[in-house]
């Protein structure tokens, strides 16, 4: 809506590609951060025709080449000084925090999935082909990664934290009691069910729909604050489930951001995907960004060393084959929601 300021840019960027800028003199952007909306992600080029249906083919001057794999920039002299860092020091840009994170978790082999519990829920698998999601619904993305033969399909959800925020809010409940208060609700939460759909904007992943709402099922004067809590829980792991189900995860599958913290809320998640999960509990966006600057060093990190920190987590086959109940009883009850959601 202000044509004389895109006309007047250099260029578009993230906030990283601007940092990059100011330490090393590249106008670049990372594949990863450059593969939406714009690029062929299997040629790693822009997609002119994408450009043309969206008006922008004249802007495409703005637009700076992906770096390619390995690719690493060096300090400058007045940065380098300004941070009492040496001249010349390699730079690496590193991807942005959804395929940091499913590198930094240890993400190697294509068919394995990555789960960020944060704000919002991400559910990655790692390909060795551009392939989209095999879905019923056009959702989700295909990202090219900093590795060659290396594609991330994703299904950025807006399920999270950020609904148990609001949960625990409403309850006048602290985060601190949240594995308390899971304990004191069994398994399937007193009957209680719910859907998570907690955003003003609707779902995204695995299916796009701006109406989509939350509920609560199943309530009487018998259900407590930690049956509220637990269902909710148990409905953000069935819709990790279903987008992970979407992506076509064959592989381990491991877990990061602050839900995956509280172990019982990941014990719930290890059950719902129907045995382990591999949790990340470091600052594992940070150890992504190390694991390509690394390889672009041509040192990579070692993959049994990598995963060698992570926190195992095992349900049950009991606690398995009570989700795989819950699971079904999740679809259908979503599926008949959004039939509702259709009319309005």
């Amino acid at each position: 809506h202000e044509p004389e300021r895109l006309a007047a840019a250099e260029v578009a960027g993230y906030c990283v590609d601007a940092v990059v800028q100011r330490l090393t003199g590249a106008v670049t952007v990372d594949v990863s951060d450059a593969s939406q909306p714009f690029l062929d992600v299997a040629t790693r080029t822009y997609d002119e025709t994408a450009l043309e249906l969206c008006g922008l083919s004249a802007h495409r001057r703005l637009l700076p080449d992906p770096a390619p794999p390995g690719t690493l920039h060096r300090l400058l002299p007045d940065a380098a000084r300004r941070l009492g860092l040496p001249a010349g020091l390699p730079v690496s840009a590193g991807p942005f925090d959804i395929p940091a994170c499913a590198f930094g978790s240890g993400v190697a082999e294509p068919g394995e999935g990555n789960l960020i519990i944060g704000t919002t829920l991400a559910a990655q698998v790692l390909d060795s082909e551009p392939r989209p999601a095999m879905a019923e619904d056009p959702a989700g993305m295909v990202l090219a990664t900093p590795y060659e033969n290396r594609y991330l399909r994703v299904m950025p959800a807006m399920i999270g934290t950020a609904g148990l925020d609001w949960l625990l809010k409403l309850l006048d409940v602290k985060i601190e009691a949240l594995d308390a208060l899971l304990v004191q609700s069994p398994p399937g939460a007193a009957g209680v069910t719910a859907l998570p759909f907690l955003s003003t904007s609707g779902e995204r992943a695995p299916f796009v729909d701006p109406r989509a709402r939350g509920r609560f099922d199943g309530l009487s004067p018998l259900a407590g604050r930690a049956d509220l809590v637990r269902a909710l829980c148990e409905a953000v792991a069935y819709s990790a489930r279903h987008c992970m189900e979407t992506l076509g995860v064959t592989g381990t599958v491991t877990a990061c951001g602050g839900g995956a913290r509280s172990g019982e809320w990941a014990r719930v998640f290890a059950g719902v995907l129907g045995g382990t999960l591999e949790v990340c509990d470091d600052a594992v966006g940070i150890r992504g960004a190390a694991h390509v600057a690394w390889r672009s060093l041509g040192t990579p990190v070692d993959p049994g060393a990598w995963r060698a920190r992570l926190r195992t987590v095992t349900a049950e086959r009991g606690l398995i084959d009570h989700y795989a109940e819950g699971y079904a009883a999740y679809r259908h009850a979503l599926d008949l929601a959004r039939e509702g959601w259709s009319t309005q």
